[in-house]
């Protein structure tokens, strides 16, 4: 007999696990002020030395950036060939231990005097996040994958704790300059321990609940998760304890095919790679620079809290809300010939935010949108919409193939994403020097 999840704790765990899935990697990045502070020539030495950290400031970012995303692509290709191979506990289990002993690291050299060997921690720092971010890609695609075991609502708690994780949980602690840059990052890389230190009990708690086990035992014994209904909507097997007319595909340890998941993910996986495609182009380089078209007359909104507010806040929350929404409203479903429509519809965004009061701009000179309500609107359909649809894509991927490929999938999907975030990112500073 099915079990019920009691007192949503299966629910509230992927939620957590979501948040962890995004919080180291945002949690070094956001220590910027940090590394600007370990990284500056704080001894007596001149010269090339003084020259030599000078460099290592300048293109930290850079090179922070490339051992955070080559290390993820590849990452996510090992941990698709290793699904049939080995567990999806052991992959995941393994990750957070080895994010959590490289935090520690981390933390401990908070106290440790570097000024003399500023290259060598540079070089140290780089390791750490090639560490860190292969282990959460890792860490991400296998939660994602034993996820697509779970009904649907699962997978939207998992992807609500991604952002809530990615935007928010970051800012915990704000670092300072000066005398007490130590202290507050001493604070800061001890509250990331101890939130490592929480997914790991969280997800040795799920292994142990009821829910969770009806669901992980029962992965291999039906063809599908997921039915879809007349209308193009989706109804979980698990939730209607039927199966699909789908041929089971032979268990192995072998790499998964990955043929047969293309085929039937080709559109969806187009759909994901779209919604972050243009979500990245617009959130934060353009949407940030719109500036209000009141700004000369100095109020305290047109100069401080506009961006901020109609930017970022607005966005952010607008995207919470758009992956909530998922929890009670799945349409339209995956074979639906609207959903691939509407993923289309937002390159719209694109000429509205362009067309919007953006600053500078040296090439195309009008503003067409020139009132500040605008950018408001804008960017909270921007954010709804990517919070929606971005979720929903995402993970009918899992439930549209048969249950022996749901893992795969669940990585391929992420390949998907994180596909769409990079060559988003590169067009952004295309279309940012063509205005």
């Amino acid at each position: 007999r099915k079990p019920s999840d009691r007192l949503c704790g299966a629910y509230s765990i992927f939620f957590l696990l979501g948040i962890g899935s995004m919080l180291p990697w945002n949690f070094f990045i956001m220590a910027k002020h940090y590394w600007m502070y370990k990284l500056q020539n704080c001894s007596d030495q001149t010269g090339p030395v003084g020259q030599e950290t000078s460099d290592l400031q300048e293109f930290f970012e850079s090179y922070i950036s490339i051992a955070s995303t080559v290390p993820s692509v590849l990452c996510l290709i090992g941990n698709f060939l290793l699904v049939n191979r080995v567990s999806a506990s052991i992959r995941i289990l393994s990750s957070l231990f080895i994010v959590l002993a490289t935090f520690l690291i981390i933390t401990v050299l908070v106290k440790v005097d570097t000024s003399t060997w500023t290259t060598g921690f540079f070089a140290l720092i780089i390791g750490c996040m090639v560490i860190i971010s292969s282990a959460s890609t890792v860490f991400t695609s296998s939660i994602f994958g034993l996820s697509s075991h779970f009904p649907m609502k699962n997978l939207q708690a998992l992807i609500s704790g991604w952002d809530l994780g990615g935007d928010a949980a970051p800012r915990i602690a704000v670092l300072q300059r000066g005398v007490e840059m130590e202290m507050s990052a001493l604070a800061y890389f001890i509250t990331a321990d101890v939130f490592i230190v929480i997914c790991i009990m969280a997800y040795l708690l799920l292994l142990r609940l009821e829910y969770s086990r009806y669901y992980m035992s029962g992965q291999n014994e039906s063809p599908s998760q997921a039915t879809v209904l007349p209308n193009g909507s989706m109804e979980n097997e698990a939730e209607l304890g039927g199966t699909a007319n789908t041929s089971l595909v032979p268990k192995n340890t072998g790499a998964p095919p990955l043929r047969p998941i293309l085929q039937k993910t080709a559109l969806l996986g187009f759909c994901v790679f779209y919604v972050s495609f243009i979500s990245i182009i617009i959130f934060p380089s353009l949407s940030s620079n719109i500036e209000s078209v009141s700004k000369a007359s100095g109020s305290l909104w047109s100069t401080t809290y506009f961006v901020p507010l109609t930017s970022f806040l607005l966005y952010n929350f607008a995207d919470w809300c758009g992956r909530q929404i998922t929890a009670w409203i799945q349409v339209p479903g995956p074979k639906s010939k609207l959903l691939p429509v509407l993923v289309l519809l937002r390159t719209v965004f694109l000429p509205l935010f362009i067309l919007s009061n953006y600053q500078p701009r040296t090439h195309i000179r009008a503003v067409v949108f020139n009132q500040d309500i605008y950018p408001v609107v804008f960017t909270v359909l921007l954010g709804l919409s990517n919070g929606y649809l971005g979720t929903l894509v995402i993970i009918y991927g899992p439930k549209i193939v048969p249950k022996e490929l749901a893992e795969a999938t669940g990585v391929v999907m992420m390949f998907y994403l994180t596909l769409g975030l990079a060559v988003g990112s590169a067009c952004s500073v295309l279309i940012v020097h063509l205005l």
